[in-house]
């Protein structure tokens, strides 16, 4: 298992609504939360070694928020 973390634009309890099943339906991740009160608004992931960070950013994309990948 990897830990991936990305700053987003998600900022509220409806917002993570609306991402749930976009973030769910990708296989590879395990687990995922979201930071609010973090102003980076911090997308913490625990997925398989085999995840890839850009199908993250693009189901974000879709569900109409911003994702970027933390170094």
């Amino acid at each position: 298992m990897e830990t991936y973390k990305f700053k987003t634009n998600i900022k509220c309890g409806n917002c993570i609504a609306t991402v749930t099943p976009f973030l769910n339906g990708i296989s590879d991740i395990q687990d995922w939360s979201v930071d609010t009160k973090n102003p980076d608004k911090t997308l913490t992931v625990t997925a398989t070694d085999e995840l890839d960070t850009t199908q993250v950013i693009s189901e974000l994309n879709k569900a109409g928020y911003q994702a970027e990948t933390i170094l």
